[in-house]
């Protein structure tokens, strides 16, 4: 009984269904109440109707209303015509008024009051004409009210789709505004990625693996003294693997995992933000031990204070100084472990980045040849592969593709060969699968002149001819004059994978870029715009020799590049206009040098060139094969890496010794 008193006395929920119910009142009480208060339904007619009825003497009187309206009153011989029984107004509300039988409208009140005046002597007729005036008082209240409410009913709707709440009172859902958007994924959830998936990225997939392990096992870290990491920051450049190896995180700690991405924190309200990071560790401490994860975390982590001229980022500084305090403040828990990642670590805030906040600063670098080979193997496991498929040669032909890269590659290697009618992958495949991703669709249906065709051959051959003379120069694989993408002809080399670079190698690489313009030169005596991706490619090439690696005699061992991102200098250069000057010029002389010796490179080996272009001209695609016919075994070809796995210690030893 107390239980049903309790219930009685409990005040019911504010419903935001009422304002949308009372909205829909609101017109339909406008439509009810200008017909005035009767609610009757009354015929509409057109004057010239009324005239008709006038003259047979069946209008008893007429009422004129608001100088616009006029509102037809028939007799009692009228009302027994069968013309005009359907006439017979139906009261909805009781009225003291009659309600007339007919109304319409006129245009000007003159006109109508000389014709109706003039019917009326014509035909001896006793009608008489009244004038009223009616307010429609109920209608204008709710109209000058109506704008009122519908911003209410707008502003709640607005509040609830923000909080994501589809039901229950507004009152307690336009404050969950303020509440963490973080998904979490716990033993519940069937997290079915794991490190098994993750492959490559050895080093990085180690220092995530002890996080995890400390979690499950803390005694074995806390009994010498040692305490968990309170944080670790995944840099690298996109495609790497960082959101994948939270995955494989929240698939093996078995712990909490809250999910969210930096932007989630962001919203046009003010406090807001911070509001969202209060709450998200206050979940977190409630399921402790637990792990965040914070996708793009520079969303959020932007240095603070520059460029800031309008003020307009103290939003984004309260929800970062919120998110600082959390992570190392005077109160906080030791057991919630904050993942986050990002490609832009130079921007990131330094007051986020101290020890005590990311602990650990894990690079994420773009996978070697060995780990392309375990990641084209995790990739291809649910592909159909023809028996000849190496992957081996798959994960030579990929450099400098991260692991969103090659998981493109096998994929678009499958539509490939469903495209052709394959019942499996196929070498061909892939390598079409590399060339559609790096240089784009081929576009065989282009219209290009015989002159222009032969341009480009001369163009292509150029840059095979010199790359292949030259000991640097990445070795070619394949020269082609299909248009493909943006381009009206393309050369693919396997560069070679280098962690450091000499002058020596950047200058050959240049003199190879500049090999295309160089045979225009050589053959027609004259250039192009062919060379623009060229160009654009060594002019950045030398600025950076010059003003970032400080390989310039002239220039000297200066450096002018800035790590952090975060130049005192501003807007300004940091070196004079003399220097500018000599920088400029020293650019200028290395692509000439480099240009000039093209231009003798090809002169002297003028002949092969030409035999080079012309079979280019009739096969359109030629490979590495077809310049060993024309030039000979390259002089400079170094012996390919073993990407084996390893099986016993000997072959360990002998594959190290092979690649030293």
């Amino acid at each position: 009984m107390a239980k049903d008193n309790k219930n009685l006395n409990k005040k019911p929920k504010f419903n935001p269904y009422w304002v949308y119910g009372f909205i829909i009142a609101a017109f339909l009480s406008i439509q009810l109440f200008s017909g005035g208060f009767g609610g009757s339904s009354t015929k509409k007619i057109n004057p010239s109707e009324f005239f008709t009825y006038l003259q047979r003497g069946e209008v008893k009187n007429v009422d004129i209303v608001n100088n616009r309206e006029a509102r037809v009153y028939l007799n009692k011989e009228a009302m027994e015509l069968e013309v005009h029984k359907k006439s017979k107004p139906t009261n909805f509300l009781p009225t003291v008024n009659p309600s007339p039988n007919y109304t319409f409208e006129f245009g000007d009140l003159k006109l109508f009051q000389e014709k109706l005046q003039s019917t009326i002597d014509d035909n001896n007729l006793s009608v008489p004409v009244s004038f009223k005036t009616e307010e429609n008082y109920w209608g204008s209240l709710i109209m000058s009210l109506l704008p009122f409410i519908l911003i209410i009913g707008v502003w709640i709707f607005i509040m609830r789709r923000m909080s994501g709440g589809a039901g229950g009172g507004a009152g307690g859902q336009i404050f969950n505004i303020g509440k963490s958007k973080a998904k979490l994924f716990d033993e519940k959830t069937d997290v079915k990625t794991s490190f098994r998936d993750v492959a490559g990225l050895e080093g990085a997939k180690e220092e995530v693996q002890e996080i995890v392990d400390f979690l499950k096992n803390p005694d074995k870290y806390t009994s010498l003294g040692g305490k968990i990491p309170k944080g670790a920051l995944l840099v690298g450049q996109p495609g790497t693997g960082k959101t994948l190896l939270a995955k494989a995180v929240a698939g093996e700690a078995k712990v909490p995992f809250f999910s969210l991405s930096g932007s989630d924190f962001v919203e046009m309200f003010v406090g807001v933000g911070a509001s969202r990071v209060r709450d998200l560790f206050k979940q977190a401490k409630e399921k402790a031990p637990a792990i965040i994860f914070i996708d793009e975390i520079d969303a959020i982590g932007r240095a603070r204070g520059k460029n800031n001229f309008s003020g307009s980022n103290d939003e984004r500084e309260n929800t970062l100084n919120q998110l600082l305090t959390e992570m190392d403040g005077f109160g906080t828990n030791t057991n919630v472990i904050v993942l986050a990642a990002t490609n832009r670590a130079d921007v990131l805030d330094k007051a986020l980045m101290r020890a005590g906040r990311f602990d650990r600063q894990i690079y994420v670098d773009l996978p070697d040849v060995r780990e392309r080979k375990e990641i084209f193997e995790v990739h291809l496991r649910p592909i159909k592969q023809s028996e000849e498929l190496d992957i081996d040669f798959l994960a030579k032909q990929t450099p400098g593709f991260s692991g969103a890269d090659i998981a493109n590659v096998c994929n678009e290697a499958a539509l490939i060969a469903a495209r052709n009618g394959k019942k499996a992958v196929g070498k061909q495949d892939f390598l079409d699968a590399v060339d559609r991703i790096v240089g784009g669709l081929e576009k065989k249906n282009k219209i290009i002149t015989k002159e222009e065709k032969k341009a480009i051959a001369y163009h292509e051959a150029g840059h095979a001819t010199v790359s292949w003379m030259l000991e640097h120069a990445a070795p070619l694989v394949k020269v082609t004059i299909v248009p493909r993408g943006q381009s009206l002809g393309a050369a693919w080399y396997l560069p070679e994978e280098r962690l450091i670079v000499r002058p020596e190698q950047m200058l050959d690489e240049m003199c190879a870029a500049l090999g295309g313009r160089a045979a225009e030169k050589v053959i027609f005596n004259k250039i192009s715009t062919g060379a623009l991706s060229d160009l654009e490619k060594v002019t950045k090439q030398a600025r950076a020799m010059v003003t970032i690696y400080g390989l310039s005699d002239k220039v000297g061992n200066l450096t002018y590049y800035d790590s952090s991102g975060q130049s005192e200098y501003g807007f300004t250069k940091p070196y004079s206009e003399q220097t500018a000057e000599l920088i400029d010029k020293e650019i200028s002389d290395i692509i000439e040098e480099q240009y000039q010796r093209a231009v003798k490179l090809l002169e002297q080996h003028k002949d092969k060139l030409t035999l080079l272009a012309e079979e280019l001209l009739e096969k359109e695609v030629i490979f590495k094969d077809n310049l060993e016919k024309i030039f000979g075994k390259r002089p400079f070809a170094k012996p390919e890496l073993d990407i084996r796995k390893k099986e016993e210690k000997s072959e360990e030893t002998t594959d190290e010794n092979s690649e030293e």
